[in-house]
């Protein structure tokens, strides 16, 4: 690489460059009863690179056997530079679905997910994220409107100082209030108890040890969150947090919100960067896990956004 003759002069941030990752896709899961089939992810798009861009897909009509159903369903991702002073880059990852059908009991007209982030030049290796767009539009359970609010800044401010999202005691903070929150909830199904305990077990430690975000087999660990911030009382369902018990059904979660590090793929043409691993977001609308007349897991409306500024 060539020297340039006055470095006093060189705008260091010249040198920087931007690896870009989005996925979404509609749907995706596995069904045992009435069927057995695994449900590929449906209407898939993904972007990775340094190029950026933007790629778009749609699908009408789908439906599997009758069991799930939808209307219409489109994805896009896309990463470019920002237009404005002193930003960096700016990644989108979107999934919806209209026309939601799940066994004549969960609805939706339409639901939407959709996550994006923002590498700054400057302390960039850690984005700004954003939930702007997510939303469910007459979401349905047994006949019944789901009232949902949802808080889109589950996620907070950028960490100051550069710092990923499991380093920062704010956010920390804030999902371990909505998990005890949830956990402390009379009648939690037993299963969901131990589930939302292992995740408060998994917060506190990385509270205590915020440089040791690895578990005992070295992989890095996540957490997981919702963008749920009240669901109003739903005729014959329980309701935990932005979890719903539905009898005959199974459980559904509205919005789960994972966040977790990804570690950089080695290259050796490259100098390892300072900050090896990348934040990632990835944001479900409906992880359904039905148990009763049907039987299976399913995920409708999936975005997930991860990037990484180099070196």
């Amino acid at each position: 690489m060539a020297t340039l003759a006055n470095s006093a002069t060189t705008d260091p941030n010249e040198a920087l460059s931007h690896e870009f990752h989005a996925e979404a896709y509609a749907l995706s899961g596995r069904l045992k009863i009435p069927v057995e089939q695994e449900i590929r992810k449906q209407v898939p798009v993904a972007l990775t690179g340094e190029r950026g861009g933007h790629f778009y897909q749609k699908i009408d009509n789908y439906s599997l056997e009758g069991i799930i159903s939808f209307r219409s369903g489109y994805t896009r991702v896309s990463g470019n530079p920002s237009q404005k002073k002193d930003h960096g880059w700016v990644t989108l990852s979107t999934s919806v679905l209209e026309g939601l059908n799940v066994l004549d009991v969960i609805k939706a007209d339409r639901l939407v997910a959709q996550v994006s982030t923002d590498h700054p030049k400057v302390n960039g290796h850690v984005p700004m994220v954003t939930f702007l767009g997510t939303s469910f539009d007459n979401l349905q359970i047994g006949g019944y409107p789901v009232n949902v609010e949802l808080d889109l800044n589950m996620c907070g401010e950028k960490p100051e100082d550069d710092r990923a999202y499991l380093d920062d005691m704010s956010f920390l903070n804030r999902v371990e209030w909505q998990r005890s929150s949830i956990l402390s909830l009379p009648d939690l199904p037993k299963d969901l108890a131990a589930e939302y305990d292992k995740e408060l077990s998994i917060i506190r430690d990385l509270k205590s040890h915020c440089n040791d975000k690895r578990n005992g087999d070295g992989r890095t660990v996540d957490i997981r969150c919702s963008l749920v911030k009240h669901i109003d009382p739903i005729p014959g369902v329980k309701i935990f947090g932005n979890v719903l018990q539905i009898p005959d059904f199974g459980i559904v979660k509205l919005a789960e919100v994972k966040v977790g590090l990804e570690a950089e793929k080695a290259n050796p043409s490259e100098t390892p960067s300072e900050h090896p691993e990348s934040n990632y977001f990835t944001l479900t609308m409906l992880q359904m896990k039905m148990g009763c007349i049907g039987e299976g897991t399913a995920n409708a409306g999936t975005a997930n956004t991860n990037g990484r500024n180099k070196p």
